[in-house]
């Protein structure tokens, strides 16, 4: 009864966990055809610190890139419970649903607009003329492109995170969560960060190289400092879960 017991518990917190891990992927992949500065947003003057090439670095981020240190906190967690067979069902059904949106979108992006709609929101809030389906179309367009980029990425990254936690887990047992939670993510973000830009913005973008790189070194150190600063909430997360599910000796 106890087993029995115990068994649901740890089906419903996959669940859980992967229904945080799936909303805040899907989020991430439309939210983030925005590019914001970090430097405006905190009031600062930009950054212009010096890069290869005589151009310079400010701190601008994709807004898509702000929740996902969430998915890869949740990625160590079932890692950490579920082992590397619960990562990839899970990487592997959110990519399939990535892809299920993609030709949602896609669609809405070719069917007629309807007049009233179009009437409607003719102008914007000054009054200056506003093609709403064109806004529409550009906004969701430019996020297809990212889902494309982030489909190769995301994939290969989780699977290397969830290869890289798990050996770091063999080689410290259950001791040095911090390690291996950050070490994966050190690894695994120096692939996504890059490689989803490069074919989202550039490949099918009209990005240049170097802002590929610019933001893609920007969003790799946000990445890996709040994956730091996460780590007290692991911690925390770890022992709620084991209180959970009532098995702390055993974990």
């Amino acid at each position: 009864m106890q087993s029995n017991q115990n068994s649901q518990k740890r089906t419903q917190l996959y669940l859980f966990l992967s229904a945080i891990f799936l909303t805040n992927a899907l989020v991430a992949e439309f939210a983030g055809v925005k590019i914001f500065s970090l430097e405006k947003l905190l009031g600062l003057m930009p950054a212009q610190l010096p890069f290869f090439g005589g151009q310079k670095l400010d701190f601008n981020l994709s807004v898509g890139v702000v929740i996902w240190p969430i998915v890869f906190l949740v990625s160590d967690l079932v890692n950490e419970y579920f082992g590397r067979n619960g990562v990839r069902k899970i990487s592997f059904i959110t990519a399939g649903m990535i892809a299920w949106s993609f030709l949602i979108v896609l669609a809405g992006t070719e069917v007629p607009p309807a007049d009233f709609w179009l009437n409607l929101n003719q102008t914007d809030p000054t009054g200056n003329p506003f093609d709403i389906n064109y806004a529409y179309t550009s906004i969701f367009r430019a996020g297809l492109g990212i889902i494309i980029g982030s489909l190769a990425a995301f994939l290969v990254s989780q699977l290397i995170d969830a290869y890289a936690f798990h050996y770091l887990k063999a080689l410290t047992g259950s001791k040095k969560l911090w390690l291996r939670a950050t070490g994966s993510t050190v690894i695994s973000q120096l692939i996504d960060s890059f490689v989803i830009l490069f074919i989202a913005f550039y490949l099918l973008g009209n990005w240049s190289m170097q802002q590929v790189l610019q933001v893609g070194l920007v969003q790799y150190t946000y990445k890996v400092s709040l994956a730091i600063l996460l780590t007290p909430l692991i911690y925390l997360a770890h022992w709620l879960i084991d209180g959970y599910l009532e098995a702390r000796g055993e974990m």
